[in-house]
């Protein structure tokens, strides 16, 4: 028995979902490209759930709905309110409300397929939710209720920041949550498919599913790379900082994926969103400066940026807070682990890989006294 660390290259199941062929994504068969530039978020979580894009109605509809589960129980929100908040991370106190969402549906335990998809929709709706409610809580502001004629873009911005947002900001908005709504057999939708072939419920999934993405080295990589250029502060000083790191042989968050070769094919759209927004915020020095690591560790080291490099700018300038920005990949990632989620359910086998034993061999139990 051989072993692959890290399980790299290795195909652990069959799946519609998504795919990553010759370094190009796609969403059911639908090019990333394609879709960035054409699909609002609900189509895509309509799409990837149901293996087809909807038609007219079905997509007012399904927009409403999720609009609609927006709303958090307020119990939710009471506990959040008793926490030490200035030490509790965005991401864990997402991790506890999902987990606590399952205690206040009464469908939990219930495993056929309808039930399933109507959780998926009270979920995919509740976490925006739930991560706006929690940053307001912790600025000493009460949550705010959707409006159910918004879409999902627009009412995040909104419930997070209590203003009706900009055609921009919510076009931004909505192109990242496409671009990160699903990316085939990474860690944290393996981590929710593991979880549910034991046939455990979809709340569980999601909670573990949240829990791997909280990582640095998978979802916390964007919040990484802000602080890095908080750090580097200007243009000037990042040929300093970047010879500094590779010298240390540091890691630069943000750069080279296992899965593409040349490329990840998401990271030109964020690009572009981040030239546009840095202008418009007169913050243009973020972009500058990325444009200059990207030059850097590109060219010396042959590693190009991922999805998660110019996503910290494009977040930094619709305003949003820097530790929120894992809790936003998951307010979009949980629309492909419930697709995945649904996928497993549906044709279940418990996943149980094997592991090579490397410890010692031919050991004798030795009565305490002798030891």
């Amino acid at each position: 028995m051989s072993t692959t660390r890290g399980l790299e290259g290795i195909v652990a199941t069959q799946s519609s979902v998504s795919s990553i062929i010759d370094d190009q994504l796609t969403y059911q068969g639908y090019d990333i490209d394609d879709l960035t530039e054409n699909a609002s978020f609900e189509e895509v979580i309509y799409l990837l759930w149901n293996g087809r894009l909807p038609k007219e109605d079905e997509l007012k509809t399904f927009t409403r709905d999720i609009a609609e589960n927006m709303e958090v129980p307020q119990p939710i929100f009471d506990y959040m309110k008793n926490y030490d908040i200035e030490n509790v991370h965005p991401m864990a106190a997402l991790r506890t409300a999902v987990s606590q969402l399952g205690l206040y549906d009464d469908e939990a335990d219930v495993m056929d397929e309808a039930a399933n998809q109507r959780k998926a929709v009270r979920l995919q709706g509740k976490v925006p939710g739930i991560v706006t409610g929690f940053a307001r809580i912790r600025n000493g502001k009460e949550p705010i209720a959707p409006k159910t004629d918004y879409s999902f873009a627009a009412n995040f911005l909104y419930m997070l920041n209590g203003e009706e947002p900009d055609e921009i900001s919510i076009d931004a908005f909505n192109k990242a949550l496409v671009l990160h709504a699903d990316h085939e057999l990474n860690a944290s939708t393996f981590t929710a498919r593991v979880c549910v072939a034991t046939l455990s419920d979809i709340y569980s999934g999601v909670t573990a599913a949240i829990g791997a993405l909280k990582g640095p080295l998978h979802g916390g990589a964007n919040e990484r790379v802000m602080a890095m250029l908080n750090e580097i502060g200007s243009v000037d000083q990042v040929e300093p900082y970047i010879r500094k790191a590779f010298d240390n042989k540091e890691k630069i968050m943000g750069f080279g994926h296992r899965v593409y070769q040349q490329g990840d094919p998401r990271a030109k759209h964020l690009r572009e969103m981040s030239h546009k927004l840095t202008e418009i915020t007169g913050e243009s020095k973020w972009y500058d400066m990325s444009m200059k690591v990207e030059e850097l560790v590109t060219n010396e080291k042959g590693l190009p940026p991922n999805v998660d490099f110019y996503s910290a700018s494009v977040y930094h300038s619709l305003g949003i807070d820097h530790d929120l920005f894992t809790p936003i990949f998951a307010t979009s990632r949980v629309s492909g682990w419930l697709a995945h989620i649904l996928e497993q359910y549906a044709d279940n086998r418990l996943i149980r890989p094997r592991a090579e034993y490397v410890g010692p061999d031919k050991q004798k139990f030795i009565p305490i006294e002798e030891r």
